[in-house]
């Protein structure tokens, strides 16, 4: 499996921060492939992470494949707003995102799943998917998001109620303004996507089921509601989302 690609930056909002594409040339991952990034904001710099493709789980016959992300953010901001991952029918999957935040810091996240391929109609039948996103303060846990889903189980009440995607968002810190002005943001957002928002020790967490173009749009406008006071500037879409 080819490693990752990182694109020369972009700095479509000065100086003060850096946008990064991430790119994975071979376009997914098997049963037992292995693919780990680790990010480091440190020192007051900004940095907005963001990918122009999905990440793909591909149907494993044999051994899971596993995917770990660390991001390390002292003293800085970070705001990471991949692309969807697709789990095709077969995949068996770990994904775990860790993100630790200290002196400060500041952080914005998202992670956006498809359980099948609704092209050509191909949904989640069979294979397993395992996900761990989460956030520490100060090596304090703030908020955890787990899931451990198999295709029997996605028509449970217990499980995504026939939704064929689901997301997270993640951010700190954050206030009950923040909430307000969210809560805002997604009621003015036509979407097919069912959405919940609230606070947890500080930090903003919106969780969301639907297609994932719903729960995309859902996210965007929470990232735009919550990035002035979260991350303390205005909105900047990146480049590579118009194209």
């Amino acid at each position: 499996m080819g490693p990752l690609v990182v694109q020369r930056p972009f700095y479509p909002e000065g100086n003060e921060c850096a946008h990064v594409y991430l790119i994975h040339p071979p376009g997914g991952v098997v049963g037992g492939d292995s693919l780990a990034l680790d990010v480091r904001v440190t020192g007051g710099a900004g940095a907005l992470l963001t990918t122009p493709a999905a990440t793909k789980l591909y149907r494993s016959p044999s051994g899971a494949a596993q995917v770990t992300q660390e991001l390390l953010v002292d003293e800085g901001r970070l705001e990471w707003l991949p692309g969807e991952t697709i789990a095709f029918d077969g995949a068996d999957a770990e994904l775990a995102t860790a993100v630790r935040i200290a002196g400060g810091a500041r952080f914005f996240g998202w992670e956006i799943c498809t359980l099948g391929r609704q092209a050509g109609s191909q949904p989640f039948v069979e294979g397993r998917l395992r996900q761990r996103f989460g956030l520490l303060v100060d090596d304090r846990p703030v908020a955890t998001e787990r899931a451990f889903l198999s295709g029997s189980s996605l028509g449970s009440v217990l499980g995504l109620r026939r939704a064929r995607g689901y997301g997270t968002v993640l951010a700190y810190p954050a206030t009950a303004t923040d909430l307000a002005s969210c809560r805002a943001a997604l009621a003015g957002t036509p979407t097919a996507a069912f959405v919940a928002a609230t606070l947890v020790d500080g930090a903003l967490v919106v969780r969301a089921l639907g297609d994932a173009p719903d729960v995309r749009t859902s996210f965007e406008a929470v990232w735009r509601a919550a990035r002035p006071t979260v991350i303390g500037a205005e909105a900047t879409a990146p480049r590579i989302w118009r194209t």
